[in-house]
């Protein structure tokens, strides 16, 4: 017990630290006496055979880290939002054919990048599958075939697609809205003619890049 709590001064190390000598038993005394503050709920010989057994290991509290609060993305407008907010209405005041011209002449450089310079001898199936996934907004395109004889000859430059519609401002001002369904469209650049069947293209234009098409015979309206 003496050589696990506490160790007697010399008389040396007593003068040394101006420290008063006690006696052995008042210094087991002041021991027993603190050891009873400091641990009332343990009796004396519990609190030696604890000692005497092991060493004591004060109790440490980690602090927990606040765990990092998930970022809220921020929402975007939904679809009836954006109608509600009119956000993609061309304005009267905008639907002129000459205001779109140069957006057909950045359509037609993009294509020719697009198809490594659209020469001749260049094979029309390719570029056939460039047009089927290039983005369109600024072709000039023409309805050739509809189940509704009035969409038939409509040309203009395309500014709009969506999933079922063409939006498409014509020479006269127009703004015309084509729905691609029991449509066949065909958009011309440098001598080449594309066909486009309306009915097989319903997709947006950005799912258009991913989508495989599959060639086929003949397509009915």
């Amino acid at each position: 017990m003496k050589a696990v709590i506490y160790h007697a001064f010399s008389h040396k190390e007593a003068k040394d630290h101006d420290v008063q000598e006690l006696g052995t038993q008042r210094a087991e005394a002041f021991v027993r006496a603190f050891l009873k503050q400091s641990i009332p709920h343990m009796s004396q010989e519990d609190c030696e055979s604890h000692l005497q057994r092991k060493a004591v290991i004060l109790e440490y509290f980690t602090r927990l880290k606040p765990k990092p609060r998930p970022k809220k993305k921020s929402k975007g407008l939904s679809a009836k939002q954006r109608r509600d907010m009119r956000l993609f209405d061309i304005k009267p005041e905008q639907q002129r054919y000459s205001l779109f011209l140069p957006l057909h002449e950045l359509w037609k450089q993009y294509i020719r990048d697009l198809c490594n310079g659209l020469k001749p001898d260049t094979q029309p199936q390719m570029i056939q599958a460039k047009l089927l996934k290039a983005d369109l907004h600024g072709a000039i395109i023409s309805v050739t075939k509809s189940k509704c004889p009035s969409y038939v000859g409509v040309t203009g430059i395309l500014l709009q697609e969506t999933k079922h519609v063409f939006k498409i401002i014509t020479k006269e001002d127009h703004l015309k809205v084509i729905p691609k369904l029991n449509c066949v469209f065909t958009i011309e650049i440098d001598d080449f003619i594309s066909y486009i069947y309306g009915s097989k293209f319903q997709l947006r234009a950005s799912e258009r890049s991913a989508k495989k098409f599959k060639a086929k015979g003949s397509i009915d309206l």
